[in-house]
């Protein structure tokens, strides 16, 4: 027990009074602790709060743009699509008319090389003073074949 003195009077101090004011003080403490982190908390959710509208704000042109972007991607793709489409039609056609003018002119062609290399040769057997003869070369279709390399009789 304690004893207070004040002037005249003598106040005595249980342990239970003690034990009591105590408990309060340590409350106080713990509620002004809580306190505390509760406005961190609050300010820490309001910055939170205004970054995420932020970030909205921002988001949502972005999206806006990336999504104008894949339609025109999709817009230039099936551009390049009918054109491969195109280019292939015209290549089938090239290829078809290449093999008509080949087979329309090439034998006729042959024949008109054969002839005049046989026109020449026969001005050329007819001549007195003619020079000594080259040697022979084979024609092939687009190439000439050296006398080596053909096969003799």
């Amino acid at each position: 027990m304690l004893r207070h003195v004040s002037g005249e009077r003598v106040h005595t101090v249980s342990g239970g009074e003690v034990a009591g004011i105590l408990v309060a003080v340590f409350w106080a403490i713990l509620v002004s602790f809580l306190a505390v982190a509760l406005a961190r908390l609050a300010q820490t959710l309001k910055a939170t709060t205004k970054l995420v509208a932020d970030v909205t704000e921002q988001a949502v042109p972005l999206l806006a743009d990336a999504s104008s972007a894949v339609r025109s991607a999709q817009t230039q793709i099936d551009r390049v699509d009918a054109i491969a489409t195109d280019v292939q039609e015209v290549t089938s056609n090239a290829s078809a008319l290449s093999s008509t003018v080949a087979s329309t002119f090439g034998g006729p062609l042959v024949k008109v090389a054969a002839f005049g290399y046989g026109v020449r040769r026969a001005l050329a057997g007819r001549g007195e003073g003619a020079p000594a003869k080259a040697p022979r070369r084979t024609v092939i279709v687009g190439r000439t074949v050296p006398a080596a390399r053909r096969k003799r009789k």
